[in-house]
């Protein structure tokens, strides 16, 4: 992996987008459609990293399913 880390511009003065960070954000936003990771229901690890991959299944399926 490789981390980039985008820094405002100097001379920046309130709200200004910054590339690529709204994918990330939009990722999480689709994930919280889901209830159960809404909240840290579980206790193991393994079974949270499970739900967050059938969450992002149906995701993609659905958005398969209806270009």
């Amino acid at each position: 992996f490789v981390v980039e880390v985008i820094r405002r511009r100097d001379g920046a003065k309130g709200f200004e987008v910054l590339p690529r960070r709204w994918v990330v954000e939009r990722t999480f936003g689709w994930m919280t459609r889901w209830r159960r990771l809404l909240r840290d229901y579980e206790r193991r690890i393994d079974v949270s990293q499970a739900m967050i991959f059938v969450a992002m299944g149906a995701n993609l399926t659905r958005r398969n399913a209806h270009p």
